[in-house]
């Protein structure tokens, strides 16, 4: 199979099921992690070929804590997916951050739990990961002009779900620095960086998490809600971010294995 290895990646959050034109091709790949969440789209945005997939399904059928994450980052890589722009809906931790706001962060927290979060099962592999995100793709999002409430830098907080946080947590995470908490950003982002993938997550503040606001908390259909109201915002930043990256990719932050015997070929 040939690959087109300029091919770019976006994988769409809660309430960002689709992307692409009507006329875009669907692929369903297998891999050895089995299906990924839904079938891939792939058409053209500018100039670049993109794959589309919807973290949670085509009709939100994965919960945070159930999506096939392996399956679905090899198979982007598989189809010849070499960078990754990753939209997720975020709870703010911080009275700064109010829903809209757009953050592209460049820290994360694991606080997920028995997620299958590597590929290196063998072999004594161990990814690099002090900057999670990749610095090219960040900047292609954070220089895109005109964008109101569009904040560059944050610490994302990724909790296992499905529930909500405490106010208990909320206060202890705000404590520690952390400004977003959200549910799917890993370990999407290591199984990228383990596959050699350029990857940026663009978070939508949807709402402010339970310890941080008074009131009642966190509701998912006001999450929904949150996101249905900026989510065509959302795919405006992220096809202004795909205008802005390079056709050849440049990145070497994100290719680390070099010298390393993996315990299988990269797809």
């Amino acid at each position: 199979m040939h690959h087109n290895e300029r091919m770019l990646g976006v994988i769409g959050g809660s309430g960002f099921y689709t992307f692409l034109d009507a006329d875009a091709r669907t692929v369903v790949p297998d891999t050895p992690y089995g299906r990924p969440s839904a079938p891939i789209t792939i058409g053209v945005v500018g100039d670049h070929e993109v794959a589309f997939l919807p973290r949670h399904g085509a009709q939100h059928e994965y919960s945070a804590h159930t999506v096939p994450y392996r399956a679905n980052m090899w198979a982007l890589r598989a189809l010849g997916v070499r960078r990754v722009f990753a939209p997720c809906a975020v709870g703010s931790l911080t009275p700064d951050l109010g829903p809209g706001a757009i953050v592209v962060p460049d820290q994360l927290v694991d606080r997920t739990r028995g997620r299958a979060d590597t590929y290196f099962d063998s072999g004594g592999v161990h990814a690099t990961f002090a900057d999670p995100y990749c610095p090219t793709l960040r900047a292609a999002v954070t220089a895109v002009p005109d964008v109101p409430d569009l904040v560059d830098g944050g610490t994302m907080v990724v909790i296992q779900g499905p529930r909500f946080s405490t106010r208990a947590e909320s206060r202890w995470f705000a404590s520690a620095g952390f400004t977003l908490v959200n549910m799917t950003g890993y370990p999407e982002a290591v199984l990228a960086r383990e596959l050699e993938l350029c990857y940026a997550a663009i978070a939508l503040v949807t709402d402010v998490d339970a310890g941080v606001a008074v009131g009642e908390g966190v509701k998912a259909a006001d999450v929904f809600a949150g996101f249905g109201e900026n989510v065509q915002r959302l795919k405006q930043l992220v096809r202004a971010a795909i205008d802005r990256v390079a056709s050849e990719r440049t990145c070497t932050h994100c290719r680390h294995h070099a010298g390393v015997a993996l315990p299988f070929e990269l797809p």
